[in-house]
C-alpha cells in the first residue's frame, strides 16, 4: 500500500498498485494550480486511490479533474476522464516521493525561459505516452 497527504494532515489518500511511471509536468495548468514552475507527477492505474481521511475539494478545470486539500491547499491528484485507465498523485504529497523519481519532462514548450533543470531526462514539447 502506498500512501500519501497533504501538508496539514485533513486530506489522505492510500494507492493499492505500484506506481508506473514519474513525469514532470511544464504545462501553464500545472504550474498555475501549483504555484510552482513545475510540478512532478506519479501515474497509478485507474481506480486504484481510495481518500482514508477528509475528501478533497474536486476542481474540474479544461474536460479535467484535480483535486486539492479544502483546509490547505495542496494539490494531491489529476485525472482526465479521457484516459481512465490512469491516475495521477503529486509526488511531492506521496509520503515517501523516492518511489519513483520522474523519468521525462512533458510540456516543455510551457517551460519558462528562467527556469532550467540540470538533468539529461528526456524532454517532449507536450505529452507523449
Amino acid at each position: 500500500m502506498i500512501e500519501g497527504g497533504c501538508l496539514c494532515g485533513a486530506t489522505r489518500y492510500a494507492i493499492d498498485a505500484e506506481p508506473r511511471f514519474t513525469s514532470y509536468c511544464h504545462c501553464v495548468d500545472c504550474r498555475k494550480a501549483s504555484g510552482a514552475p513545475v510540478l512532478p507527477w506519479t501515474f497509478f492505474p485507474g481506480g486504484s486511490l481510495r481518500w482514508t481521511t477528509g475528501e478533497p475539494k474536486l476542481l474540474r478545470h479544461a474536460g479535467r479533474e484535480r483535486t486539492f486539500c479544502p483546509e490547505c491547499g495542496t494539490p494531491l491528484s489529476f485525472f482526465d476522464p479521457g484516459i481512465p485507465e490512469e491516475y495521477e498523485v503529486t509526488s511531492c504529497s506521496l509520503d515517501d516521493p523516492n518511489l519513483m523519481p520522474p523519468q521525462d519532462h512533458t510540456w516543455t514548450e510551457d517551460q519558462l525561459p528562467w527556469f532550467e533543470v540540470a538533468d539529461s531526462l528526456p524532454r517532449h514539447r507536450q505529452w507523449t505516452e
